[in-house]
């Protein structure tokens, strides 16, 4: 399979603004980026991904009919379209207005206005989870990787398993919070524990303290998953054990340097 270039994605570009529309799309071209639909509302744009999948939406925030959550929704919700990658373009900062974005597991969150390195990163970060290329790891077979993804969103899930299936990892445990993450730790072996860290009952940190202090599997590598931004707060999770943290949304192409750097021990 010949490599994914810009050129080869389609877009399903939703903008209730024609203004913004024609300023987006030409950023989008002088990407190399010319597949371009348009819709411009929630219910023009489930027409239009029912009619032809797109390889990639991007989406405002606010609509008449409603807001890109409730499209985000619709297609995470639905088995034909839960795998299509979501891109939110929006001037909105607040960090409670975002993280149901960052939860529901999108490829991007790109501050509008955004700039060329903003936008070539998203669609790069596309291309990697389209693309499907296996980690490369000398010293272990990817494929043999046992990996449990823990986090109470099942959207959130399904896109971090769906990052690690694009990067080989194939043998996949999903757990909906820390609680249940520890007691299939107790009875299975894994290679990787991929943990988001705002979790009910047991959050992640309290899992990993567990898995350092109190399983027989003391060993595993921790991959924390976090939305928070905080010094002082990312500070007290590192103290827990984990071997590394990525932020939400989770990029393909930062895990793949993550996933490099502690199953081979080097950068």
């Amino acid at each position: 399979m010949s490599e994914l270039t810009p050129a080869d994605l389609s877009i399903l570009l939703v903008e209730p603004s024609t203004t913004q529309q024609k300023i987006i799309v030409n950023l989008l071209n002088t990407e190399n980026v010319t597949n371009i639909r348009l819709a411009d509302n929630v219910e023009s744009a489930i027409a239009a991904i029912k009619l032809s999948a797109p390889d990639l939406v991007a989406s405002a925030m606010h609509f008449t009919d409603g807001t890109a959550l409730d499209l985000v929704k619709s297609l995470k919700n639905d088995p034909m379209t839960e795998d299509v990658p979501f891109m939110l373009v929006s001037s909105e900062h607040r960090k409670e207005q975002l993280e149901e974005f960052r939860q529901s597991g999108v490829v991007a969150i790109l501050p509008k206005p955004f700039t060329h390195n903003h936008l070539a990163k998203a669609i790069n970060s596309t291309l990697a989870l389209l693309s499907e290329t296996e980690l490369e790891l000398e010293y272990f077979d990817v494929t043999s990787i046992r990996a449990l993804v823990v986090d109470d969103s099942k959207m959130a899930r399904n896109f971090v398993s769906r990052v690690l299936r694009s990067l080989g990892i194939e043998r996949l445990t999903e757990a909906a919070d820390g609680a249940e993450a520890i007691e299939i730790i107790k009875e299975n072996t894994f290679d990787l524990v991929v943990t988001d860290y705002n979790m009910p009952e047991v959050n992640g940190k309290e899992l990993t303290e567990y898995i350092r202090n109190e399983s027989e599997q003391s060993h595993i590598p921790v991959l924390m998953v976090s939305s928070e931004s905080n010094e002082a707060h990312l500070s007290n999770i590192e103290q827990s054990g984990v071997n590394a943290m990525c932020d939400k949304p989770f990029e393909p192409e930062n895990v793949r340097r993550i996933l490099y750097r502690l199953f081979e021990g080097e950068d």
